[in-house]
């Protein structure tokens, strides 16, 4: 645009980048939906939210950053403080469409449980595909302590469930991933060793 650099994205930290926003720089706090759009989008995948709902929610959650940005204090990343907006709205919006379960008898379903012969599959499964073989609220407590960095006690209050269900969820949601991630020459071993 001209030899001022105007047509370049504005840089800086995250922290300075927010102050900036607060004080109604949208150009900055465009850049922070940049750096941080596509971890929020995926979170909120990883919590059980479809891609257009996920995108849809990340620009709600965005805009209520905007609107919200002088709370930001630098006191944690930007990033985490974006994400924890992000899980909110998620979740107001699952108790808003009553869809929201805690039930220990809710399994993943059998299509993504089979692995073929060779093992092959299992090695190429990924987080994502991981994350759905749990149950929805395995799901959505690992997402939040793990992929939005809630405590385990943030995660109570905000799901209404004592802090002692959330951490048997994490726990259970979490061997559940690691059984079904581990290498299949790992698992072998496993059972040869146990």
């Amino acid at each position: 645009m001209n030899s001022m650099g105007m047509d370049r994205p504005p840089t800086g930290h995250d922290v300075e980048l927010a102050a900036r926003a607060a004080s109604g720089d949208r150009r900055a706090y465009g850049e922070l939906v940049r750096r941080h759009g596509s971890a929020v989008r995926g979170l909120l995948r990883r919590l059980g939210a479809d891609s257009a709902t996920a995108d849809d929610l990340a620009q709600d959650a965005f805009m209520a950053g905007f609107e919200q940005a002088a709370e930001y204090r630098g006191e944690g990343t930007f990033g985490a403080w974006i994400k924890k907006i992000a899980a909110r709205l998620y979740l107001k919006k699952v108790k808003r469409e009553a869809r929201l379960i805690f039930s220990d008898t809710v399994e993943p379903t059998e299509e993504l449980m089979v692995r073929d012969a060779s093992g092959d599959a299992a090695s190429r499964i990924d987080l994502d595909e991981a994350l759905k073989t749990l149950s929805r609220g395995e799901r959505l407590c690992v997402s939040l302590c793990y992929g939005a960095d809630w405590s385990h006690a943030e995660a109570a209050e905000a799901l209404n469930i004592p802090i002692g269900t959330v951490k048997s969820h994490v726990r259970r949601g979490l061997d559940k991933l690691r059984a079904k991630l581990a290498r299949p020459e790992e698992g072998a071993r496993r059972e040869a060793h146990g």
